[in-house]
């Protein structure tokens, strides 16, 4: 029987046929597409020809498309919608993969002919993009330790290998605590709670099998119900929940992967003859090195801890004024904050939440798009592999450009956190092929379901990553969408989160769920008003988060995490009630894989440049100014890794920019 993940795909635009695939189809169908590949590797590493561009880097292109496809159904459902199977599965095939990828990059007659290229690569005639690409290819052989021998090769790859496992077993480890954990709630225990807190916790009570409403670790739901759940107590037990995921003492401890993972990633660097897992990583970054991160970094630190404490001593006199002695407590800060919201800017998040509607946010990313770059959306009527996702078609002037799936709801199944993936990558070669991009976020399920600004943001930053897949216009996958910097990766998506703060998009999208009138006016210049505040708490979560990350990998590999965690902490004067964005054992950007390890600091980066970018459009026509717009989608949208990032973005702006546009943007200093 053939097997329908390797099969002709005759669904709408070759979406993969989710409804026809069982888990017991993955196994057989890793196993054939990568003895596959490993031919087509061979063929290529064995070709008695002269090596050339067509028959090396082309072919290596072309090479892997079964395993490609394989991989990308597999790992969507992985992380959006996982099992005990498809847990199990993960775990069998990360060595297996770490080692199918080692075996290729460790190749020495595969890597003879690139290096062969790379070394006549003047007198190859090439275009630019040609070029870009085999420098690229030359270089990730290198990095991955082609050109090792000996003890150092086969040590290489076992420490790979290593890295692949533990990293699986940090995500399912973190899933398993945030899937199994759950606080029930009585209704005497309700106090506080806005209806759409209440409507999402009863909601999530259903899910989990309880007899009434309850809270979990999803922070759709826990945030708000730290905002305003009047039971200190409750606040308490929920916070220090969410705050231990992954450092319970039980089997799904995350604490002794993580030492391990550093020890690893320390020990791969020196292989490769760097100092340190930081000067690696950083290498081929923006940034370029830990203390270009790192003043960037500080340069933010201090007015953001500035503010911050000055927050903290009015958060705890109104704590005071209540009758609560003793210090501002972490679960005390978001409770107390939003009181002060709603005193200081007359806003109330109860009432402005029926007028962010996910469907009428949805539209409005949509509208934007259109606006700015003539994109448009029609629902598709797909398989899908969960009945929460929903599939559009996206075309310009009625050629299509794109199919784009939202996963938007919160589930045990699911993992935390917010991303966008793409199961089919946008290329000209071997031959043409459109983007299937997902957007996949944690949303409180309701009827209709409503969003917090914070979530609404998510959305639209989501969104910005699924528009660098979408417009994506290069020949080669390898450069694809985003396949870029990670310190660049972010700048599409958090620029983009700009334009649902324009006025204009709120007034014609912000509407009330059960009335439908828009955002009253005085409301409107409300939210806009109130959009930086808290912005101290929100930064030091965040830049603590990075400079841990930071300090991880910038030296020798710490025999304690967590001791260097509170180090790391003490020498920055972390405010006491203020956690981590992500602690160490929950600290999945860092150690579920290497993709933000030691660059975590890269939305940072990303949004010193988001800051400046937006201002060269109010700078110019507006929001939505044509020649900006097309600016944007030729020199940084479209182009993809084609071009070192630092030349994409001064194509478009002209100049880089300083940290002064960021400080600015989030209110820490005078405008």
């Amino acid at each position: 029987m053939t097997n329908p993940i390797l099969s002709d795909w005759t669904t709408p635009f070759e979406i993969a046929p989710f409804t026809a695939i069982s888990d017991g189809d993955f196994a057989p169908a890793l196993d054939e597409a990568m003895a596959a590949h490993n031919a087509q590797i061979d063929a290529i590493a064995d070709n008695p020809d002269v090596p050339s561009f067509a028959n090396t880097i082309e072919a290596l292109e072309a090479a892997g498309e079964q395993l490609d496809r394989v991989l990308s159904v597999f790992f969507t459902v992985a992380g959006a919608d996982s099992n005990p199977k498809r847990e199990e599965l993960q775990r069998e095939f990360s060595p297996k993969l770490s080692a199918h990828f080692s075996g290729i990059s460790s190749n020495k007659d595969l890597f003879r002919r690139v290096a062969d290229l790379w070394h006549r690569r003047d007198d190859l005639d090439l275009s630019d993009e040609q070029a870009r690409v085999l420098m690229l290819t030359h270089r990730g052989f290198v990095r991955a330790g082609a050109a090792l021998e000996g003890e150092a090769d086969a040590r290489m790859q076992e420490v790979k290998s290593r890295l692949a496992s533990l990293g699986t077993s940090f995500t399912q480890n973190l899933l398993a605590d945030e899937r199994d954990w759950f606080m029930e709630l009585a209704e005497e225990d309700l106090d506080g709670l806005p209806d759409f807190v209440i409507a999402a916790a009863r909601a999530a009570g259903e899910e989990k099998g309880a007899n009434g409403p309850v809270v979990t670790l999803s922070r759709s739901l826990i945030v708000p119900f730290l905002q305003f759940s009047s039971r200190r107590d409750l606040r308490e037990k929920a916070y220090r929940a969410w705050a231990a995921r992954g450092a319970n003492g039980n089997e799904t401890d995350n604490r002794e992967i993580a030492a391990e993972i550093l020890t690893l990633r320390e020990e791969r660097a020196k292989l490769l003859g760097y100092d340190s897992f930081a000067e690696f990583k950083l290498e081929t970054e923006m940034a370029r090195s830990p203390d270009r991160v790192r003043d960037l970094l500080m340069q933010v630190w201090e007015p953001a801890k500035a503010r911050a404490d000055a927050d903290a001593d009015i958060l705890t006199a109104m704590m005071q004024e209540d009758g609560v002695n003793g210090p501002l407590e972490a679960w005390d800060w978001r409770y107390y904050a939003e009181k002060r919201r709603k005193a200081e800017h007359d806003l109330d998040e109860a009432a402005l939440k029926p007028y962010l509607q996910l469907d009428r946010m949805i539209e409005a990313s949509f509208a934007c798009a259109n606006r700015l770059f003539g994109l448009e959306f029609a629902s598709l009527d797909a398989p899908l592999y969960h009945p929460d996702c929903r599939a559009w078609e996206v075309t310009r002037n009625g050629k299509h450009v794109a199919v784009f799936i939202g996963d938007y709801f919160a589930r045990g199944s699911k993992r935390s956190g917010a991303w966008c993936s793409a199961m089919r990558a946008q290329a000209k070669f071997p031959e043409e092929q459109t983007p299937v991009v997902i957007n996949v976020c944690n949303f409180a399920k309701g009827d209709p379901a409503l969003l917090s600004y914070d979530d609404a943001r998510t959305l639209f930053h989501e969104f910005g990553h699924a528009l660098h897949q979408m417009l994506s216009n290069v020949t080669y996958e390898s450069i694809s969408g985003t396949s870029v910097a990670r310190d660049f990766v972010e700048l599409p998506s958090q620029l983009y989160e700009h334009w649902l703060e324009v006025p204009e998009v709120l007034a014609e999208y912000a509407t009330h769920a059960e009335t439908g009138e828009p955002m009253p006016q005085a409301m409107l210049e409300k939210v806009l008003k109130a959009a930086n505040f808290d912005q101290g708490f929100q930064t030091v979560e965040y830049v603590a988060s990075a400079l841990v990350d930071l300090a991880f990998h910038e030296g020798s590999a710490p025999a304690d995490p967590m001791s260097k965690q509170a180090e790391v902490l003490a020498e920055i004067g972390m405010p006491n009630a203020i956690g981590m964005r992500h602690a160490t054992p929950h600290f999945a950007h860092v150690f579920a894989g290497d993709g933000y390890s030691a660059g975590y600091y890269s939305y940072m980066w990303s949004e010193v440049m988001d800051a400046d970018a937006f201002a060269a459009f109010e700078e110019a026509g507006g929001a939505f100014d044509p020649e900006r717009a097309k600016a944007l989608e030729e020199n940084i949208l479209s182009t993809g890794g084609s071009r070192e990032a630092e030349d994409l973005y001064l194509a478009f702006r002209g100049r880089l920019p300083g940290v002064e546009a960021l400080l600015k943007g989030r209110g820490l200093i005078a405008a």
